[in-house]
């Protein structure tokens, strides 16, 4: 893979979520990858660091929203960081509809992924 990032690249990504495979999405990935998730108990979710704690995370996610689907996915890059906006749908684990706006910020090195920062909007009420 070349030392850039292109929007093909996020497009792939994007698409390996909505698959929900796993290994595709690490194939994207640096071997010390950091996927810092939308929730958790810390200030920035839970941060999962290197493949195998990155895959876990993953699979807590579709085991968690098991019809996840990150809808109309559009991405930029700038320069060694990129951006992925998109809206999440899901059913929650109490069985409720979940769709909130969110974004993934991206870092990238060696033409891959080294680090996806999530985040979404919480819907109340």
């Amino acid at each position: 893979m070349p030392n850039t990032v292109s929007i093909a690249l996020l497009d792939d990504f994007a698409a390996a979520w909505n698959r929900h495979d796993t290994d595709a999405i690490l194939s994207m990935m640096t071997e010390g990858c950091v996927f810092e998730a939308s929730r958790g108990p810390d200030v920035k979710g839970t941060v999962y660091k290197g493949q195998s704690e990155v895959r876990r995370g993953i699979e807590e996610v579709f085991a968690t929203f098991p019809d996840a689907r990150w809808n109309d996915p559009r991405h930029f890059i700038a320069g060694d960081r990129g951006v992925s906006e998109w809206v999440f749908t899901a059913t929650g684990p109490d069985g409720a509809r979940v769709e909130v706006q969110g974004c993934d910020v991206f870092t990238f090195r060696d033409g891959m992924i080294a680090v996806k920062n999530s985040y979404r909007k919480q819907r109340t009420g």
